[in-house]
């Protein structure tokens, strides 16, 4: 599957919108991924994780991956199925107080976690999953993204896989170009 099939399978889902929007960083963008309009495809959106489970094992040995982690609430599906390709189990974590915490599953000390994720722009929640990986003495194998926003930016001490990279234009709201015209923008998926 190449990047220009993934983004026309995008576009095609609604998942690749066009407009203002404001980004949960705060951040104001002309374009948006709604990954949620794509999981609403679940063979599509299967086939999408399955192809980044696949780049990951090209990349990687997997044999000793205990889970898959996802935060909420995007991430979810996409840690499913990304578990359901790699016959694993899957956790993933919650908002309280706009926090990722565990809730419903444990992270017990030495197990080994591949991270999954719908999109992300800075990584910040990716982050957080990781950190509570960490903070319960267990490790993190690999992240997997269907979009990374950042187009390679976002670092973080295991190896990002996704199934494409860009960067869609971004800017901070007193920058913003569809601001400046007084253009309404939009929470979306929020």
């Amino acid at each position: 599957m190449t990047e220009q099939d993934i983004l026309k399978t995008l576009e095609d889902t609604d998942a690749l919108l066009n407009g203002h929007f404001e980004l949960r960083s705060g951040l104001h963008s002309n374009r948006f991924f709604q990954c949620a309009n794509l999981l609403r495809f679940p063979r599509i959106a299967g086939g999408l994780c399955e192809a980044l489970v696949q780049k990951l094992e090209a990349a990687a040995d997997t044999s000793n991956v205990t889970a898959v982690i996802s935060p909420a609430l995007g991430g979810i599906i996409v840690g499913h199925e990304v578990a359901r390709s790699m016959d694993k189990p899957c956790i993933f974590a919650e908002k309280l107080d706009d926090k990722l915490v565990m809730r419903r599953f444990k992270i017990k000390p030495g197990e080994r976690y591949v991270v999954a994720e719908d999109v992300i722009t800075r990584g910040g929640r990716v982050q957080e999953t990781i950190d509570l990986v960490e903070g319960a003495g267990a490790e993190v194998a690999a992240i997997l993204v269907l979009v990374d926003r950042s187009a390679g930016k976002a670092k973080f001490d295991a190896p990002l896989y996704s199934l494409l990279q860009m960067s869609p234009e971004v800017w901070d709201p007193e920058d913003c170009p569809m601001c400046a015209a007084k253009e309404p923008f939009v929470h979306p998926g929020s």
